[in-house]
């Protein structure tokens, strides 16, 4: 496929080809990811605000930053493979309690199984955000390989779901339809790729310029869109000119784990990504309380005034008349918002 010539005469060919092999590579993983349990130590339950898990090859430095940020001890050592399990940790910052996953490093082909691949990416799929931790010595090709592996497996990095509504129906045909030009596909293309899956049944309405990759995903129904941030670690190693560069990548901090370099940015970079929000209550006649606030963020349900309320309490909902807002989203305080 990657010799083949892109043009209007292929595309359809390509677009088939693409639908085929993500289908047959789903009904490839799904057998061996049902057989047997989550093995020993990844089990591990939720606990805090957010999740974040630590993905990289081995002695890259993840178990070093987890001992770093957290009150948690993680072996670490100068060999491979030093970490076997998961283990927590948790971060306490800005009043908010984040859960750090380290997690045993995964090598090539870890998608398929190999090295306990599987077992560290059903962790990294439950994580509200994933910290990719790279060795800063070694340029691109760790950061390739585990775009890769977890693309394979369904993860999209830094990615929104596609804006396109597709819903399955018993009869009446195919109905396509798209609200902006496409550039990538044409009807044909669309029509291949769901014949492929056999869906010759359905409402499919596009409103962005899309791929054939992201249809097929949109088909899939089972992909993962989560933020990721990559972390350039032992930057002691390379020059001020290299550091500066990876610096400059999008998504991307520079740290060295072992002489606490640059951690305080590393946390900034984590909360932002997280999307929380923290909302201090008050008493009527009292101040806020600054001690213990709600903690809210887009990836655990929302962070609208009707998620604060049940997050208080449930029953709290119904009898609901309005709120007194002050902050900075906000035209003036208090606000009033029902």
């Amino acid at each position: 496929m990657a010799r083949t010539q892109k043009n209007k005469a292929t595309e359809h060919h390509l677009g088939l080809l693409k639908a085929r092999i993500a289908k047959l590579r789903t009904q490839l993983l799904e057998p061996a990811g049902k057989s047997g349990g989550k093995g020993e130590g990844f089990d591990v339950a939720r606990y805090g605000d957010a999740r974040v898990a630590l993905i990289g090859f081995p002695s890259v430095g993840k178990s070093t930053l987890l001992s770093e940020v957290t009150e948690t001890k993680s072996d670490a050592a100068a060999y491979e493979f030093t970490t076997l399990t998961c283990i927590p940790g948790v971060i306490h910052y800005k009043d908010s309690k984040i859960q750090l996953l380290d997690l045993p490093g995964i090598i090539e082909g870890a998608a398929e199984g190999k090295g306990r691949g599987r077992q560290v990416i059903a962790v990294a799929k439950s994580a509200d955000v994933i910290l990719m931790v790279l060795d800063a010595s070694k340029g691109d090709i760790q950061k390739k390989l585990l775009e890769k592996e977890l693309e394979t497996v369904g993860l999209r990095l830094n990615q929104s779901p596609p804006q396109i509504s597709f819903k399955k129906k018993k009869t009446g045909g195919i109905t396509f339809n798209n609200t902006v030009p496409l550039s990538h596909l044409d009807e044909k293309t669309v029509m291949n790729v769901l014949h492929e899956y056999k869906v010759h049944n359905c409402e499919l309405l596009v409103r962005e310029d899309i791929t054939v990759d992201q249809l097929i995903d949109v088909i899939e129904g089972n992909r993962r869109y989560v933020k990721c941030i990559y972390a350039y670690n032992k930057i002691d190693l390379i020059t001020i000119e290299e550091m500066d560069k990876l610096a400059r990548r999008p998504y991307s901090v520079v740290i060295s784990a072992n002489m606490q370099l640059n951690l305080d940015v590393l946390l900034q970079h984590m909360w932002s990504a997280m999307g929380i929000v923290r909302i201090y209550t008050k008493r009527q006649g009292q101040p806020p309380d600054f001690a213990d606030p709600i903690i809210l963020s887009e990836g655990r349900g929302g962070h609208t005034v009707e998620h604060a309320v049940l997050h208080l309490h449930k029953a709290l909902r119904d009898e609901f008349k309005y709120s007194l807002v002050w902050g900075r989203s906000v035209k003036h305080f208090p606000q009033r918002l029902v």
